[in-house]
């Protein structure tokens, strides 16, 4: 993300562009930002990971949605778009937007070479601002390797990377994620 303001956009200008825009945005300190597309193997990933997740919790009270929903940290005010969100329970929607909401439990992204220090550094921080958020999952795009931020009963944060051969446990969910299984015909 570009660190110096060229323009000052309130949200509701930024709500606007979405609605008629057929590109998704990030919304952060009046700034708004294009989104870069993905490549065959993130789309796929990311499907992987959402339909692993939704054959573990359809029958819970959590609910996976793709990167057509809209996340808010209202803490910041970042509003962006993750590869894969979990929210449990029912959706808690943005004051300003009925079509954003504010309650992830989990929050994945499949890393790029292009946005992985931002998911890894800033984007992350802003996600842990989020007072429902128990996990941010990233899963890299070089090889097969997921890695799970959590937040401890005391409000800390861990972290365990899982590759070949091994098993990703989210404990928030709960939810498993064979690293093997996700990777299963991509090239990374």
């Amino acid at each position: 993300m570009a660190t110096s303001a060229l323009h000052r956009h309130t949200f509701a200008d930024y709500l606007a562009l979405e609605e008629a825009s057929n590109t998704k945005h990030e919304f952060l300190n009046g700034e708004i930002y294009g989104m870069a597309g993905g490549t065959p193997e993130h789309a796929g990933l990311s499907v992987a990971v959402s339909s692993a997740l939704l054959a573990q919790l359809q029958e819970g009270p959590c609910r996976v949605y793709s990167s057509d929903l809209r996340v808010r940290v209202l803490a910041t005010g970042l509003a962006t778009y993750p590869d894969v969100t979990v929210v449990c329970g029912d959706l808690e929607r943005d004051p300003e937007s009925a079509t954003t909401v504010v309650n992830p439990r989990v929050i994945v992204e499949v890393l790029s070479d292009g946005t992985e220090a931002y998911d890894r550094g800033e984007k992350r921080d802003h996600y842990r601002r989020i007072p429902s958020l128990a996990a941010v999952v990233f899963v890299s795009h070089r090889s097969p390797e997921i890695e799970i931020q959590e937040r401890t009963t005391e409000g800390e944060w861990r972290g365990k990377a899982y590759g070949a051969g091994e098993t990703a446990v989210i404990e928030a969910l709960p939810a498993r994620l064979p690293v093997d299984e996700i990777y299963r015909g991509f090239q990374v």
